[in-house]
């Protein structure tokens, strides 16, 4: 039933365990990534709110603001808002390095840990020399120009449809390489838009591109992992598809990602300074 959560019943939620609870409330967009949240933070002085969604979570956190409710923190995705030049409006509002959660975690040596689960030595070496790009430049090629499909949807009101694609119809399974048109065809057909064309949608996306933007802040995660899938089954393993689905490689990698890891973040600076500017509230361990 969490689906049904509203901004207001998070926030009071809240409101009620603050009467008996003396730590900071941190509040995510998902489930899952609350269950990464777990293991970063310390229990004992830090309770984790799923809101189930991005808006929910910014909204109840504005409610407990108005009601001067102290110790909230809410970590969201960035999403493309860094590209877009987008602020927080609140110091208690912290985003993702990256676009979110999910390409924190493959840039992290969280993906090497799931590449000696399940990849081959072998395969990875030669398709890395024979490419000469390393194994996160070759996810990203490809996540790279669909992240782009994604922000132009959004930004020109679209209402292009990503669920449930099929990436084996544009994603090279023994390269990784990428069919730009096969995907926006894909795409296209996928959201019953079969009067756009194209070409034009092409040129809108070079058009959309900029050397100065941060693939990382690009790509999607999600799609990311949905092409390592393709590539553990030929071109970097020997799996079969039930293996690596997406949805199993999510948890792997959420299972694989360490405390130290996150250390190293902006993140991670971040909620330190959010810490030091809000005593004696505390979140990591």
């Amino acid at each position: 039933m969490r689906e049904y959560l509203t901004p207001d019943r998070v926030a009071n939620k809240i409101r009620l365990m603050r009467t008996q609870y003396q730590g900071t409330f941190l509040i995510t967009e998902g489930e899952t990534d609350a269950r990464v949240w777990k293991n970063l933070v310390n229990l004992r002085q830090c309770f984790v709110e799923n809101a189930t969604n991005k808006e929910k979570a910014i909204g109840a956190l504005d409610i407990l603001e108005q009601d001067n409710v102290s110790g909230v923190l809410a970590v969201v995705d960035a999403d493309f808002d860094r590209l877009e030049g987008k602020q927080s409006p609140t110091p208690n509002l912290l985003m993702t390095d990256t676009h979110d959660l999910e390409t924190m975690l493959l840039q992290s040596p969280a993906l090497e840990k799931v590449l000696a689960e399940y990849g081959s030595e072998e395969k990875i070496k030669k398709l890395t020399e024979s490419t000469g790009q390393d194994i996160r430049t070759l996810l990203i090629l490809p996540g790279v120009f669909l992240g782009y499909l994604r922000w132009l949807s959004l930004k020109e009101g679209l209402s292009l449809k990503f669920e449930d694609l099929s990436f084996k119809k544009f994603i090279d399974d023994t390269t990784l390489a990428l069919d730009e048109l096969k995907l926006i065809k894909t795409v296209k057909n996928n959201s019953q838009k079969y009067d756009l064309d194209e070409q034009t949608l092409h040129k809108r996306i070079e058009d959309l591109k900029q050397k100065t933007h941060n693939p990382w802040s690009v790509c999607c995660g999600h799609d990311l992992i949905c092409i390592l899938s393709i590539g553990l089954c030929k071109a970097l393993g020997s799996c079969n598809t039930r293996q690596v689905e997406s949805l199993i490689l999510e948890k792997d990698l959420r299972l694989a990602y360490e405390a130290w890891f996150f250390s190293r973040t902006e993140l991670y600076q971040a909620i330190l300074q959010w810490e030091a500017a809000n005593p004696p509230f505390k979140v990591l361990a």
